[in-house]
């Protein structure tokens, strides 16, 4: 009996659950930035595989380096076992983006500037894992 009163903490489902949420095209039709965002977290979601710790390492490494050809892109922290990246545009804008598996891919989503549909790269921006132990710069 004590065992189905037990909580999963196996985060991912609920972190990643859509439902109830504005739709990933329509969100990234409420400008450039969020499209960027919209892009990201689908590649995120197409890159998650299995369920340890290097696979979830691996999908947001994976994020994070297509996150660098975007152009509005200022810089990007994961915390891969939180499953989220932390983005911070030139704007000034800061948000999150968890995996979205909607089977689309990022250069899918509309809404995007053209240099981000070619993919093509830019600088290099400076990326760094989600750590309590190192004070944070933003």
């Amino acid at each position: 009996m004590m065992l189905a009163a037990c909580r999963d903490y196996r985060l991912d489902s609920r972190l990643t659950d859509q439902s109830g949420l504005v739709p990933a095209d329509r969100f990234a039709r409420y400008g450039a930035e969020q499209a960027e965002v919209m892009a990201i977290a689908r590649e995120y979601g197409e890159a998650r595989g299995g369920s340890s710790t290097e696979d979830a390492a691996r999908a947001a490494d994976v994020a994070m380096g297509y996150a660098r050809t975007l152009p509005d892109v200022r810089d990007v922290r994961t915390d891969p076992l939180g499953f989220r990246n932390t983005i911070r545009f030139k704007s000034g804008w800061r948000t999150t983006a968890t995996p979205i598996a909607d089977g689309k891919r990022g250069s899918q989503t509309p809404g995007l500037p053209a240099a981000a549909r070619r993919g093509t790269g830019r600088r290099s921006i400076g990326l760094t894992n989600l750590n309590p132990r190192i004070p944070e710069r933003w």
